[in-house]
């Protein structure tokens, strides 16, 4: 099971239990209305295999029950298929029968599939999208050179969750910047609680905080340049943003269990030490749906006992508070009237909103309203990712698997190793690049 499926599944589990949530939270977008006159002219099915799989996948069928108000003659067939969406893809295309749409979790399958001419453009939901979406959403459809791809569900990975009554008793507040961070940090070792529980054992959160930290010191061009790997490992940029990270990961004595213990600390054991009863860690770094993983496992109440706030921005600029995302992006390898009608209404605020009422749902559609969430921390991560001015997909997502996505090799193992001698910041990058090498050119 992938990150990505984990943490939604969590998030998912754990939405009865958010009936209260963080203070703050307002209303933005537009009111999501119901699309107005139903359409008896277009008609036809279409098959969806999709990485939703139960909770999910009964929110995405309260989507498609919106969609059939409107289109009632269009009857969508959707398979949860889990994880295996690449493979059964693979499979299918090599038959001959890919399914019309499927969900894609992984940007570089997406671009690997438009390059070998599998998909279909959907250029046609440019207008629908454009008015629903910022020009950086379309931007992240779009693959060579084309608008292939919808981002429908996201989660934002631009996160930092701190233990509440820690903070109060360190006389700390959330830390808006990199400056803060460090300074907060040594204030909560001094009071009492070690300011970091890392998720060390679980290498795709090391890559998670590298990424952010990289993204806000050097901005969106420079970071889609690193995810693309055209520009080398060894670069100077990534030297300086490996200095950030040791500047947490290499503070052992202020880590919960120490360098040693995070390195056999997975997600979402970080967690619950965090905010289990007693704290062993202030802060923790990584996505939305820590919320879940908090509230299935810990005691802890959201507002009273643990908040989120924005990972630190570190670069003044207009990428300070830039987001990455780990994004489920719909795909389609056919063009018929009725997946056009499909994708055009996904794109819409209304389609948004049957999942956004059940929870554990967030998107770039800004006219999207935070009022139909069911609790406070939806509502405020939505308005964070759809304000967001910048955004950008998960960087180890893009790149081949054996590098950015496979446990204990390429970027996940070698910043594990990092975590044990943080000082040996050219010696890094050096086993990164070379790793990079390897699996581009292996193109897997």
């Amino acid at each position: 099971m992938t990150r990505t499926r984990i943490a939604a599944i969590v998030l998912i589990s754990a939405i009865a239990l958010l009936a209260a949530g963080l203070a703050g939270a307002g209303t933005s977008g537009k009111a999501s209305t119901s699309s107005s006159k139903v359409n008896l002219a277009v008609s036809g099915s279409v098959t969806f295999d999709g990485i939703w799989t139960a909770g999910e996948a009964t929110a995405f069928g309260k989507v498609i029950s919106a969609f059939n108000k409107v289109y009632p003659k269009v009857h969508i067939n959707y398979k949860p298929v889990g994880n295996n969406v690449p493979t059964v893809l693979a499979t299918a295309i090599a038959g001959g029968r890919p399914p019309d749409m499927a969900d894609i979790a992984q940007p570089g399958y997406i671009k690997q599939l438009a390059q070998q001419g599998h998909l279909k453009p959907i250029t046609y939901a440019r207008a629908t999208m454009a008015a629903n979406f910022a020009p950086s959403w379309l931007q992240l459809g779009t693959f060579v050179g084309k608008l292939y791809a919808l981002p429908f569900k996201v989660s934002n990975k631009s996160l930092y969750w701190y233990n509440v009554p820690a903070f109060k008793t360190a006389g700390v507040k959330p830390p808006k910047t990199w400056a803060q961070l460090t300074a907060a940090a040594k204030t909560l070792k001094a009071s009492g609680t070690p300011a970091y529980s890392l998720c060390g054992a679980s290498g795709w959160t090391l890559t998670d905080m590298f990424e952010n930290i990289y993204l806000r010191t050097f901005g969106l061009a420079k970071y889609n340049q690193l995810s693309a790997h055209k520009i080398k490992w060894t670069d100077a940029s990534v030297g300086t943003a490996l200095k950030t990270m040791g500047q947490v990961v290499g503070d052992s004595s202020n880590i919960s269990g120490g360098s040693s213990g995070a390195l056999q600390t997975d997600f979402p054991t970080c967690v619950t030490d965090a905010f289990g009863t007693p704290s062993k860690g202030a802060i923790v770094f990584e996505a939305d749906f820590v919320a879940g993983a908090i509230t299935s496992a810990t005691k802890a109440k959201p507002g009273t006992d643990f908040n989120t706030a924005p990972f630190p921005a570190i670069t003044p600029g207009p990428d300070a508070s830039a987001v990455e995302i780990g994004g489920d992006s719909l795909v389609t390898f056919r063009d018929t009237p009725a997946i056009r009608a499909f994708v055009k209404f996904l794109a819409t605020a209304p389609a948004a909103a049957a999942w956004a009422k059940v929870g554990g749902f967030a998107t770039g559609n800004h006219n999207l309203s935070t009022a139909v969430y069911p609790n406070a921390i939806d509502k405020a991560n939505q308005t964070l990712v759809a304000s967001a001015k910048a955004v950008v997909f998960d960087m180890s997502d893009e790149q081949p698997a054996s590098f950015g996505g496979t446990t204990g090799q390429g970027e996940w193992g070698l910043f594990q190793k990092f975590i044990q001698a943080p000082t040996n910041v050219s010696g890094i990058q050096k086993q990164l690049e070379a790793a990079a090498v390897a699996a581009y050119k292996k193109g897997k």
